[in-house]
Parts: structure tokens; sequence; C-alpha cells
């Protein structure tokens, strides 16, 4: 052992000790500090976790860290009305068969649903409130729309296993959020041709059940065309018994043979005015209106078939058209027709009259305030060669065909309001002025669109370069069968702005997809060509403009799609492919390749063989010497994601020289 310090040597060690053990205090301070704020961060990211996936996207929602209401047998339903009630009993059909239990429904509950006494003016009648806590559920709305609504967002706030209709073992947890929610526009609209290819009461049910989970709200039924007339009128049978039939052909629609003389019609299909009722009712019951369209004076071939002397050439052996190309296109934008009329004679009081009695029909059926008249692609060749068309326009002093139109849609008008209804058609009831109360559905672009609201006439946009989803929506080489005049992407589906910036928003009523239906044979492709290009216009037709996030959606949509193959709900996953753009540059065939979603590589061959990860990845355009063929594929995270695209030279070089 040493000698021990002096007293002088332990006064300052024992001041030392002092500071060392003031010294060691800060630390621990300092520590204490560090782990605090480690702990807030942790908390503060937890509290702001990612809010779950909503289609579309809520306009407000604040997601609580860590809690959950949990359901089970014991859980009841509340509701403070009659109307609410009627909400309840649609969401305990949806939630019972997945979970198994048996909700009852009382004036409270654990999961309450309430009408607003006292209204809330910032959400309106579509708008809602939702919270959950670990106490309980709550959607509060104004109207019964609202409340609907409101149960499509708690629905998707359950577990994806909700979408089963058998029992299943999960665990019915719904995470805590705070949401406030509705509409930016009134009208969210999709529309389904079923004259090109009929589809049953139930299927019809199915593609309107499916709008619901979205919250559109208006049903745009297009029922006559060329093709088929579809509805049902009492007072002219035959436009169902001749006009809801044709002769059945096979291979590809708009290839398909005229028919021949004598053959007979038997590819028949047409609604009943009590399945109408019935579907009608089905769709109100989910807070959506139909809206039927009528399509004149062009596109009538099926009514022209049942009462040929509605045309100008009044042929008694015309023939409802199976699917044949009688109408073309020509560069200058303008619709020719071919060796077939069918359009309706506008300077013959009969049709006039035949159109009376068909609204008359279709304004008792349909409660919604608007009707459909087409108005659409008129080839007004016959009309031009029609004497007595060209001496009605003199006597009416009607410079030309198009002012002929104009006539035929303002005689049209008064028909229509004559029922208490107001007449929509598509924007070529621009053409030679517009009736005085019309509103226009604007589907070439947004031109006729701007034309209209300026014009302080009420517009809906659907230009086709956004919203046709009849059209492919990713690379035609590998896209079930589809028009092809132009493409929709996804991408550029979610980036539609329904409002110019040239135009009062308040003439704009909204937007709508559109499913023609000529390349559509089934409802399994119906929902192909639907989703996941619906999902995206849910979010521009209810959400904030400003909320636009493509990255976030495409992560919602992929959440969803989980949903959807639980639902048995089909969509295509066209999104993921390679966009490939051919182009000529110095002479020399020069490919761009990109893809819509980010995050994928590109992996490509032009020797003909497959493409995988082992290939070649694309990191700059290709330009390469000689004939080749193009293969290309995309992977994420190791694995392919993508179809894989096969063009040969040849059909590269078409694409880059258009």
């Amino acid at each position: 052992m040493g000698s021990l310090p002096s007293k002088k040597t332990r006064k300052q060690l024992g001041t030392n000790r002092i500071l060392d053990i003031k010294s060691l205090s800060g630390m621990k301070k300092s520590l204490f500090t560090v782990v605090y704020l480690m702990f807030l961060f942790a908390f503060t990211s937890c509290a702001q976790k990612e809010a779950p996936a909503i289609i579309p996207q809520p306009v407000s929602i604040t997601a609580t860290a860590g809690e959950y209401y949990t359901i089970n047998s014991t859980v009841s339903i509340g509701a403070n009305n009659t109307e609410a009630k009627q909400v309840a009993e649609f969401f305990k059909a949806k939630a019972e068969p997945a979970t198994g239990f048996n909700f009852q429904i009382a004036e409270h509950g654990n999961i309450n649903f309430n009408i607003n006494t006292t209204p809330d003016a910032k959400i309106g009648d579509e708008g809602y409130t939702l919270s959950v806590a670990k106490e309980g559920v709550t959607i509060n709305a104004n109207k019964p729309a609202g409340l609907f609504y409101g149960v499509q967002t708690l629905l998707q706030l359950l577990p994806k296993e909700i979408e089963n209709k058998d029992l299943v073992n999960a665990k019915w947890k719904i995470p805590a959020v705070v949401i406030t929610d509705y509409p930016r526009f009134a009208w969210r609209g999709l529309m389904l041709d079923v004259s090109r290819h009929f589809f049953t009461v139930d299927e019809v049910k199915q593609y309107i059940d499916n709008m619901a989970r979205y919250k559109y709200n208006v049903f745009h039924w297009h029922l006559t065309d060329d093709n088929g007339w579809r509805i049902e009128i009492k007072s002219l049978p035959r436009l169902t018994q001749v006009g809801g039939c044709r002769v059945p052909r096979t291979g590809k629609f708009g290839d398909y043979e005229m028919p021949k003389d004598g053959e007979a019609a038997t590819d028949c299909g047409y609604y009943t005015q009590e399945q109408i009722k019935d579907i009608i009712a089905y769709a109100a019951a989910r807070h959506i209106q139909i809206l039927p369209e009528i399509d004149v004076p062009g596109h009538s071939s099926a009514a022209i078939a049942a009462y040929p002397n509605l045309s100008c050439t009044k042929n008694p052996k015309a023939t409802v058209n199976p699917g044949s190309n009688i109408g073309i296109w020509d560069n200058a934008g303008n619709f020719k027709g071919l060796s077939v009329d069918n359009t309706l004679n506008p300077s013959d009081e009969n049709v006039y009259r035949f159109l009376d009695t068909v609204f008359t029909e279709v304004a008792q059926l349909f409660p919604y305030p608007y009707i459909h008249m087409g108005g659409d692609e008129c080839f007004k060749g016959y009309w031009e060669k029609d004497a007595g068309c060209q001496a009605f326009m003199k006597a009416q002093n009607i410079p030309d065909a198009k002012g002929l139109q104009s006539y035929f849609v303002k005689r049209v008008e008064k028909i229509i309001e004559a029922k208490g209804k107001k007449l929509i058609g598509w924007d070529e009831i621009l053409e030679g002025g517009l009736a005085p109360n019309a509103a226009v559905m604007s589907w070439q672009s947004v031109k006729g669109g701007i034309e209209a609201a300026k014009m302080g006439h009420y517009v809906v946009m659907t230009p086709n370069q956004n919203v046709y989803i009849d059209l492919p929506q990713g690379d035609v080489a590998v896209e079930p069968e589809s028009l092809t005049y132009g493409t929709v992407r996804l991408k550029s589906a979610y980036n539609f702005e329904p409002v110019p910036d040239s135009v009062d928003s308040k003439y704009i009523l909204g937007g709508q997809a559109n499913l023609w239906t000529e390349k559509v044979y089934t409802m399994k492709h119906g929902q192909y060509m639907t989703y996941p290009r619906a999902w995206a216009l849910a979010d521009v037709y209810w959400s904030p403009k400003e909320k636009r996030d493509w990255n976030g959606f495409v992560k919602r949509m992929e959440s969803y799609m989980q949903r959807a193959d639980i639902a048995g709900i089909n969509y295509a996953r066209s999104a993921y492919d390679a966009v490939i753009k051919p182009r000529i540059e110095d002479n020399k065939l020069v490919v761009d390749i990109e893809t819509e979603i980010e995050g994928l590589d590109i992996y490509y061959t032009t020797n003909g063989n497959k493409p995988d990860n082992k290939s070649t990845l694309y990191k700059k355009p290709i330009a390469q010497n000689g004939s080749y063929t193009l293969s290309v594929t995309t992977y994420r995270n190791g694995k392919q994601i993508g179809k894989t695209i096969t063009l040969p030279y040849d059909a590269l070089m078409k694409r880059a020289k258009k």
C-alpha cells in the first residue's frame, strides 16, 4: 500500500471528485436528452404513421398511433334514424359473411351511423366524417349518400379479408383514424355500352356494385346504337323484337360480314321495363343515378331496321348491324359514312313523333333529371342527297347539314323538356349552334367542353385521350383486343384535369370514364378495361386537386389490388409494363424506353431471346445498326413484374414514322 496523500492533495482530489460527479451528471442529462429525443421522434413518427390505403383519397385523414378498434361477436351497430338504418343494413350485409358475426342494429351501438340533426356545411350532401378510436366507430353525414360513402371508406379500413364472400379467420381490427371527406365534383360517372355487346341484368348490377365502392354516382347506360336496341318501348314493340336482334357472328367486331338476305337474326338481348326498374332501384340503393342514352340521329341502324321509314333511304331490307364496318374517320377528322344509311331523317315529322313516344316512356322510367340523346358521329351524306331534306332546309333557311343537325337537336330538346327532363349530348351537338339549355358531354377533347362552358352551358368532361377506357392501357402488342385509335395509360387517366384554366369551374359538372364495348365481349374483360383506370379517375373526380400524388396513388392501388383479388374483380397490371417509344433521329432508329411506375428495372434483348434480369439493363436510348427484334420486360426487386413485349424491327420503324 502506498502512503496516504497529504491534506492539500486530498483537498485537491476532493475538488476534482466533485468536478467529476458534476461532469457525470451532465453526461447523464445529455444521455437522457438523446434517449428522450429518440423516443419523441419514434412516437411522432408513429403518431404520423402512413394513412391507410383508401380509394378515392379522402380530403383529410389523420391516423392515430398504435390504436385500433376491434370488431368481434359482441359488437352492435347504431343508426339514429330510418335512413341511417338502411345504410347500417348495407354495412351489415357486407361485413357479416367474412366475419361470421351477427350484428344487431339499434339506436346506439359500438359502430354508429348518424344523420346530422344540424347539417355540417363543410361536407355538403355527399360528405361525411368518420372517427375510429379504441372505444368505437362513428360516421356522421348530412344525407344518406354521405353516410353510404363513409361506409365504403370504413370497409376499406377493415382488413382485406373482408372482401371474402365466405367466413375467414382474421383479426378484424380497424386502425384509429379521423377523416373528413367530401367530393370535388357532383358528377362522377362511368358509362357502359350494352348495344355493341349485351350484358345481363346481373352483370349490370355487378358493374354498378363495383362503381359504388369508389364513390361513383352516375351510371351512364348506352342503351341504343347501330348494333342493338336494348330498352323495351311498349308503344313500339318492333324496336326490341327487330332492333334487339342481329345475325350471329364470331371473330373480330368491326370486321364482321354484313347480314345476308334471309339470314336469321338470332343474337338477341334487351331489358324489359320491369328489369330496368329493378336495376334503377338497385343503383339508387347504392346512391347511383342512371343516365339513359338513346343515341340519335346517327348510330340508329337498330331503330331503322325496326322502322325503315325513319331514314331518308327507307330501305325495307335495313338490318341491325352485327359489327360490320360502315363508317370511318378521314384525315381531316370528319366522320364519313359508307354504304349504309344509319341516320334518322331530320326533315320528317314522323321521326319527331317517334322520338316523342320513345322519350315519353324513357322519362317515365328513369328518375334522373337528364336524358342523353347521343348526337355523335352523324354522317350527313344521305341528308345532302335527299330531296326532302334539301327542300326542308331551303324552307327553314338552314344553310348546311350541320345546321340541319342543330335543328334536329333543338327539336329533340323541346321533346325532352316537355317530359320534365334536361338534354345532354356528345359535343357534336355544338355543330350548327347549340340548343338553348343543353348540357354537353365533351369526348373528342376538352375543346367542345370549353366552348360550351364559355357559352354558359353545363359540361361533363369525357375526353377520349384520358378517359376512354375501351382504348388499350398498355402496349397493343400484349394487350387484349381493344380499339386502337389511341392509348389511355393509367398515368394519363390519373393526370386528367376536368377543369381547364380558361373556364369558370361552376359550369363543369364533373367527369366520366366511358367503356365502349365493340371489342369487349365479356364482363371479365370489361373489368380489366375499367380497373385500375377507374380507381385513378375516382381520385380525379372525388379528391381535392392539390392532393393528387401519382406515387402515393400507386401505393394505394397496389394495396387495393390485393382486395380486388379476393373480391374477384379483374384488373389490368399494364402500368408495370415498359413503355417503348421508337423515333427516327439522323435517319436512324432510336428507341427510348420508360415505365409509368417508378423504381422498376428494364431489361432487353435484340436477338429475339426472351429477356430476364441477366439480360442488358436499359440505361440509355437504343441506337443499334441493322435490323433486329427488340424484346423488353420489367423487374422489381429481382422479380419480373411486367409483361414481355416483343417488337420486330419493321414494327418499330412503323411506330417511329407515325
